[in-house]
């Protein structure tokens, strides 16, 4: 019950209490049912906003799929009550839940790239609320939807409306989600991680417009993150769940500086949102030893170090090096431009980049979407070729590598990508997946490979149970911690992590961002780390660079960068960093 129902002794807008929510499985325990929520109670007040936290697993979207009646085919409800307005949700059946469901509680859900009909009109959609629920009829719901679109703060709704899915930048479609949810204008809102795919600003615009519209309209929210900073930020009230139970719960004040939970802790240490100031995990270097500055050819027992130097070949080219000794790779004045359609131009994407990676330390390019970064990160990869400047790698000139000079480089750089679920084979084990790179370059026997995959899921620090496995029966963590296996099966110098921790929980994150400090610690290699959260780049990088519309417009030493930025731009980044509200 909020502060103002309390006071004057009304019931909450949402009042679930002692639900149980459990889904039947092959094989699983408990008569074939495995239990996802257990016992949970909470409250949302009319105008109050209630984050929901916690992991991956721990319940927070079940629960919040209850409350809408979208649980799962194999879900069932073991117990409880979801009173809304003084009626159980859970007595209702199908046809008055979907009554309820829009013009009531409106859902506002994680991927709009799924969430959507990639066949309609976004105001099509939009509309269609209205129309179900016999708010309109269709030609009054078509102007309504316009209206519901300039609601969710979307530019020039009307051309909007007419648009498909596709044609929208994600930050869009989130509001156009925003605007299904809204248009009914319910009472409450369930936001199930709506921001978690989106970069800082546009998460930061959301998130503002979601608390307008509650502010305005008096509608409650109910936020389901598993990010603190958010929940700090936004909510009036935080509920933690662990293992489908509510541990804590609390103002956000009371949560930040007075948790009462072990748990509750570790999730406020592991979230790199909420640091005040710059986080020691490269502090690692100085607990574990080691300068991070010193090339080791690999893990122990590496049966490969002898055969392929980790310093081998790319064909020396008559260019200098860069002058410093420590550079491992440097791009000098890259350009990429791209052809519009249907004869449009061309829009350069990449405009005289250049940026200095140096040996056994890490350079953080960060930026909003469309910023350049990853195609920047292509140029270096040599995945595709620039249309002027030049790229230099161990003092050779790289940009213009064909056949099998391109393909020693290979070896010397590697790639771990941002979904941990797209970028491994489902089909392959694990063991398969880590042999993979030394099987394309012919490196080892198989016994040799083998004992390498063995030697590298240590290194990662996964049992090697794991090896027989599949992608599917691993958790996300637990996938990218294969995908950086896989990327230093071949001994690389380099490594591009591109998001390579924006799909993961922040414990996860937190883990796997220790992984490859210690990783780099240890084997000496080097980094470009590219994302779109400063606060995950504070943690790893040693200089950081901000692209903006395909320029390097900001770099330099990291604390440089964060304590004293030369850009509005980089202030405004920074500014966005979920926490800082509090």
């Amino acid at each position: 019950m909020t502060g103002a129902d309390a006071a004057n002794g009304s019931e909450p807008l949402l009042r679930i209490r002692d639900l149980s929510v459990g889904y039947r499985v092959a094989g699983g325990v408990a008569g074939g049912s495995v239990h996802a929520v257990r016992s949970v109670s909470l409250t949302v007040g009319q105008g109050e906003t209630v984050a929901l936290v916690g992991e991956s697993g721990c319940g927070k979207s079940t629960t919040a799929h209850a409350v809408a009646g979208l649980q799962a085919s194999n879900a069932v409800i073991g117990g409880g009550e979801i009173l809304f307005g003084g009626t159980d949700l859970l007595r209702l059946g199908e046809r008055r839940m979907r009554a309820v469901r829009g013009r009531d509680i409106g859902l506002v859900p994680q991927d709009p790239t799924v969430s959507l009909n990639p066949v309609k009109p976004i105001g099509s959609q939009v509309a269609e609320v209205l129309i179900v629920h016999g708010l309109a009829n269709r030609r009054d719901a078509a102007v309504e939807a316009v209206e519901a679109l300039r609601r969710a703060g979307l530019p020039d709704p009307e051309a909007r409306a007419r648009q498909y899915p596709h044609e929208l930048s994600g930050g869009m479609r989130q509001r156009v989600l925003i605007a299904i949810a809204v248009a009914a204008r319910p009472r409450l809102m369930i936001a199930d991680e709506p921001t978690s795919a989106l970069d800082v600003t546009v998460q930061r615009h959301i998130l503002d417009h979601i608390e307008h519209l509650s502010r305005e309209t008096g509608m409650g929210v109910l936020l389901v993150t598993h990010d603190l900073g958010i929940a700090a930020d936004r909510a009036d009230r935080v509920v933690v769940m662990r293992e489908g139970r509510v541990v804590e719960e609390g103002v956000p004040e009371r949560i930040l500086t007075d948790p009462r939970e072990p748990y509750t802790r570790a999730l406020l240490a592991a979230a790199p949102s909420l640091a005040t100031a710059r986080p020691t995990l490269l502090a690692v270097r100085a607990a574990r030893g080691g300068s991070g500055r010193a090339r080791t050819t690999g893990v122990t027992g590496d049966p490969f170090a002898e055969r392929v130097p980790a310093g081998s070949p790319v064909p020396a080219s008559p260019v200098p090096a860069s002058g410093e000794d420590d550079v491992l790779m440097s791009a000098h004045g890259l350009v990429k431009e791209y052809p519009l359609p249907l004869g449009g131009g061309r829009t350069r994407v990449v405009d005289d980049v250049g940026l200095a990676i140096r040996r056994g330390r890490t350079y953080g390019l960060v930026g909003e979407s469309g910023s350049g970064k990853s195609t920047t990160a292509r140029l270096l990869l040599r995945l595709a070729d620039p249309d002027e400047g030049r790229i230099v790698f161990d003092g050779e000139d790289i940009t213009r590598l064909r056949g099998g000079r391109l393909r020693a480089l290979r070896r010397r750089v590697q790639v771990v990508y941002q979904n941990p679920y797209a970028s491994l084979n489902p089909r392959l084990s694990v063991e398969r997946i880590i042999e993979d790179p030394l099987v394309s370059f012919g490196l080892g026997t198989r016994r040799q490979r083998r004992r390498r995959a063995a030697e590298l899921l240590d290194v990662v620090a996964l049992p090697a149970a794991v090896l027989r496995r599949r992608p599917a029966e691993l958790s996300g963590g637990q996938r990218q911690r294969v995908a950086i296996a896989r990327a230093l099966a071949v001994n690389p110098e380099l490594v591009v992590c591109d998001e390579p921790v924006s799909a993961l929980d922040v414990s996860i994150q937190a883990q796997i961002l220790d992984l490859l400090v210690g990783l780099q610690t240890d084997l000496g290699v080097s980094y470009l780390f590219i994302s779109h959260d400063l606060a995950v780049v504070r943690q790893v990088a040693h200089q950081v660079g901000v692209m903006r519309g395909g320029r390097l417009i900001e770099q330099g030493d990291a604390d440089d960068v964060f304590t004293r930025p030369r850009q509005d731009y980089t202030r405004e980044l920074l500014d966005a960093i979920p926490g800082h509200r509090r």
